[in-house]
């Protein structure tokens, strides 16, 4: 028989590298790491499965991090709790029924005096006014036609005086009583007679201390200020201008269709039909 051939050198290493690990220490080593991974494969597919299932078994890191994170959601909705219950908080102790009953009628008592005070103040203001002007009553035709200006309203003493009534019941009868009284002093002629008038107007509808003040704006107040020193009949023509247009945006609309105007009306018609 020939000499067999030699084997390669990584043959020969090879072989050798099979049988340490069967049969030396370092094989029997690993062939358990081997045993151990194949556990910890079969482990990982366990614990994949059982979070599949619905999370069974020992909670994993998703599960761990809600837990720690709990504890802030808890002081989130205790925080929560209490910023809604501060505003009840705030309003204070609740009375007792019978409490609250005494409050709400000692309340209405005092709208009720108040109420009687402001009559009791207007009184006292319209106690020292002119009396309406004298004048015939008015006709339906004349009556009729307020309802087309205002400036025909105006126009007639029975036009005003009926205006006036209705500003009374508005407690705005002062506007009438300024204009009418600037209307007077224009009429003069005497400039100690329009001093002295100038000081009575100035003092009972345009100085802000008179109960009786009419509305004005501060330009229209310095201009008067001003010519207080010496004054003209027409020192209160833009004060009049204000206040007349005041009466006509105002008030004017509202006495249309007040029932004083429809009542004044219908009386006037039933007349008319009698006659």
């Amino acid at each position: 028989m020939g000499t067999p051939a030699p084997r390669p050198a990584a043959e020969e290493r090879a072989a050798a590298g099979g049988k340490r690990a069967l049969g030396s220490p370092a094989g029997e080593g690993g062939g358990r790491g081997g045993e151990r991974q194949r556990r910890g494969g079969v482990g990982r597919r366990r614990r994949q499965e059982r979070r599949r299932a619905g999370g069974r078994g020992k909670p994993g890191r998703a599960f761990a991090g809600v837990a720690r994170a709990a504890p802030r959601i808890i002081i989130k909705i205790r925080h929560s709790r209490d910023a809604c219950a501060r505003p009840t908080e705030a309003r204070g102790p609740q009375l007792p029924l019978g409490l609250a009953g005494q409050t709400v009628e000692a309340l209405t008592v005092r709208n009720q005096e108040e109420q009687r005070l402001r009559s009791a103040s207007y009184e006292l203001r319209t106690e020292d006014l002119p009396i309406c002007e004298e004048s015939p009553g008015p006709s339906l035709e004349e009556a009729s036609a307020w309802a087309q200006s205002f400036d025909k309203l105006m126009l007639t003493p029975a036009g005003r005086n009926a205006f006036r009534e209705f500003l009374r019941t508005e407690f705005s009868e002062e506007n009438m009583l300024f204009w009418m009284a600037c209307e007077e002093l224009k009429k003069e002629a005497n400039k100690t007679t329009i001093e002295e008038k100038a000081r009575i107007i100035y003092e009972d509808y345009v100085s802000i201390l008179s109960p009786k003040e009419v509305s004005l704006d501060s330009r229209v107040r310095e201009t008067i200020n001003r010519s207080m020193a010496e004054p003209s009949p027409h020192i209160f023509d833009d004060a009049q201008l204000q206040i007349y247009t005041l009466m006509h945006r105002d008030s004017y609309p509202r006495f249309m269709n007040s029932a004083l105007y429809k009542d004044l009306l219908r009386s006037l018609s039933e007349k008319a039909v009698e006659a």
